[in-house]
């Protein structure tokens, strides 16, 4: 259900109304953003916001992370960041005019707040299934979350038609993704989440914030010499997954820009890819239960590589797009899910918080090199097509490295029961 609550802001905040507003905004007052002295071309400020906001998870998410295993605050982090990142969002109500970079700025502490949160809820994961079920329960997860996504921008194309002010209904739809985080949040995860007691306390004389930074190092080394496959494995999702991210922050600037779509067909595309991500987290759930995760990633990887090779060379009518959100829908959830669920059995046992910190990096940490490949590349050709090609290049990498990865091997070093397919 905490999936269901913070889709929310993926959905409506991050992939389909906050990038396309804040850059018409830009377009109002004269097509750049002047940040400290520098212009910055509209289409390229709202990815660099979101670089922003994950390089700074890259520096807290693994603390924190960390501090989890060694306390009993893991419930608590994650309800705290993520009522922090509700009432960010739900400020962006506030954002009109010439409010450009206070927009950038509420959205950066929405999305550090969403980071955080998530690597708490991920680090559950292992609390609440057994081997063989992490596969079901992370793709139930993902299509519960993507179908929560859906209704709620279900009832903001239903605003949208009934108002006449559509930068109003922007900004009503942009808050009612806070208010849909907040309210789902306290209603299940708070009252019924129960957390297992960390194995071991804090040690004698140590402080949560030194502590908290010496074993991020720790884990670093421990994943290097103790589990190097699962640091092979990370390495691969670091990257591929970057691709992903990429591909969903700048789509609807993509359709915007190059193709001319109005924001209320953008809006329905976006809501018909998540109920297909939905479904599509189920079917290839069933497909890995047959073939094994591993594969099934591979192929999503190959998929996604089509997906970018066809925006590019035949993306050019309302119809295509609409063809493009439907296989980046099937692949979307499952290539989530299925990578989740993979990386919960190659960690060792009571370490998941500290595991799902660094997890996290390549989760939302380190998508920040993709938007800046995408928006320099606009910035350089003027081009949100051509911007498109560098980012092939991350899942290519992926998949090399995934096929190389020697996956029940990892499995057994962290040691777990390896499941009778993987």
């Amino acid at each position: 259900m905490y999936d269901w609550a913070n889709s929310a802001f993926s959905v409506t905040v991050v992939t389909t109304f906050l990038g396309p507003y804040l850059a018409g905004l830009a377009d109002a007052q004269g097509g750049t953003v002047s940040i400290f002295g520098y212009p910055v071309e509209g289409d390229a400020f709202f990815p660099f916001c979101v670089s922003i906001s994950v390089v700074l998870q890259v520096i807290f998410l693994p603390i924190l992370g960390t501090l989890a295993d060694y306390s009993h605050l893991k419930k608590r982090l994650m309800l705290l960041f993520a009522y922090m990142g509700a009432a960010a969002t739900i400020l962006l109500f506030l954002i009109q005019g010439n409010l450009i970079i206070l927009g950038g700025l509420l959205f950066i502490l929405a999305n550090l707040s969403f980071g955080a949160a998530i690597v708490f809820y991920n680090a559950f994961l292992p609390d609440i299934s057994s081997p063989d079920q992490r596969d079901s329960v992370s793709s139930k997860g993902f299509a519960f979350g993507y179908v929560g996504g859906g209704v709620l921008l279900l009832l903001n194309m239903i605003l949208f038609f009934f108002m006449t002010d559509s930068s109003l209904a922007v900004r009503v739809s942009l808050a009612s993704a806070g208010v849909w985080w907040l309210v789902f949040t306290f209603i299940y995860p708070q009252q019924r989440l129960v957390q297992r007691e960390p194995a071991t306390g804090l040690p004698a004389g140590a402080n949560y914030l030194t502590h908290s930074i010496k074993e991020f190092i720790v884990s670093l080394k421990e994943m290097k010499n103790q589990y190097p496959k699962t640091l092979q494995y990370l390495i691969a999702y670091l990257v591929y997954n970057d691709g992903i991210q990429t591909v969903i922050i700048v789509s609807t600037i993509f359709a915007a820009s190059e193709l001319g779509i109005a924001a209320d067909t953008l809006v329905q595309v976006v809501l018909m890819i998540q109920f297909v991500a939905a479904l599509g987290a189920i079917l290839f759930n069933q497909v890995a239960r047959r073939i094994g995760t591993k594969l099934t990633l591979i192929i999503n990887l190959v998929i996604w590589c089509g997906i970018l090779i066809y925006a590019y060379t035949l993306l050019y009518s309302e119809l295509q797009f609409w063809i493009l959100g439907v296989l980046i829908g099937l692949v979307l959830g499952s290539s989530q899910a299925l990578s989740r669920s993979l990386f919960s059995q190659m960690i060792p046992d009571n370490r998941e918080s500290a595991y799902f910190g660094l997890y996290e990096i390549s989760e939302r940490g380190t998508s920040w090199i993709g938007p800046v490949v995408f928006g320099v590349a606009v910035q350089l050709t003027g081009s949100s097509r051509v911007a498109m090609l560098p980012v092939i290049a991350f899942f290519v990498f992926g998949i090399i490295v995934l096929y190389l990865t020697d996956v029940r091997r990892a499995i057994r070093e962290a040691g777990n029961e390896v499941p009778a397919v993987v």
